[in-house]
């Protein structure tokens, strides 16, 4: 696939097209790559970081007024985290459009947590100089979705939470099981099963088996905590 046909699709999948695409070139170019053409993505990185938090900040006072400060602290460092970053920009396949250097590629750089997070919020400020706060806003609705309706049970930790349920409710402790791992050795996907001791059970993958667990505990704390949906 071409660069340009790479980069429309990601821009299909974020739901944002850039009137400048130099941005979004930028954004996606790392360190690793030796050019005068292009600059890498420091320090829309660096302005991304601040947006991003604006934007989540913005969010979490309008959807929970009466929280407390400490409470906001902690879903918001969940949300802004780099492990979510990352987990974000494996979801719109933002690692197969970075552009890398040689060693970086053969390292498996397209997957790995501080690059993708680096380059998703570069593309949060690339959205932002492209546009205003007001897509940036609308990006990140689109793309932290359920994280930021979930992130009272996510900064606490899923698996976590969903042992105490379980625990509150009588049962013995969730287990978890790989049921599947596929995809190449350098790049893997886990599928794990959690289950709770009267049936229910939820299954979710994800690039690594930890990311997968909390995936599944939390689709399996919705389904308990709202059998309805």
């Amino acid at each position: 696939m071409s660069r340009l046909r790479r980069l429309r699709a990601l821009e299909n999948r974020i739901g944002y097209r850039f009137g400048d695409s130099d941005l979004l070139v930028r954004a996606l170019t790392h360190a690793s790559i030796e050019s005068s053409v292009c600059e890498d993505n420091d320090t829309l990185e660096f302005l991304g970081d601040r947006v991003l938090g604006l934007a989540i900040a913005d969010m979490l006072t309008h959807m929970n007024p009466r929280a407390s400060v400490g409470e906001l602290a902690t879903r918001f460092n969940y949300l802004v985290r780099k492990e979510t970053c990352a987990e974000v920009a494996l979801e719109v396949g933002l690692g197969q459009a970075l552009l890398l250097g040689q060693s970086e590629m053969r390292s498996g750089g397209r997957r790995r947590t501080a690059i993708l997070a680096d380059a998703m919020e570069a593309v949060v400020a690339a959205v932002y100089r492209d546009s205003d706060f007001k897509a940036v806003r609308s990006l990140v609705v689109r793309l932290w979705g359920d994280r930021i309706k979930d992130s009272a049970l996510m900064s606490k930790d899923a698996k976590t939470t969903l042992q105490e349920w379980a625990q509150a409710s009588g049962m013995t402790l969730p287990e978890y099981s790989v049921s599947a791992i596929s995809g190449p050795d350098h790049r893997p996907t886990f599928t794990v099963v959690v289950s709770l001791e009267d049936g229910r059970a939820a299954k979710r993958k994800a690039s690594t088996k930890r990311q997968a667990e909390q995936a599944a505990a939390l689709a399996l704390l919705r389904h308990v905590q709202d059998p309805g949906e």
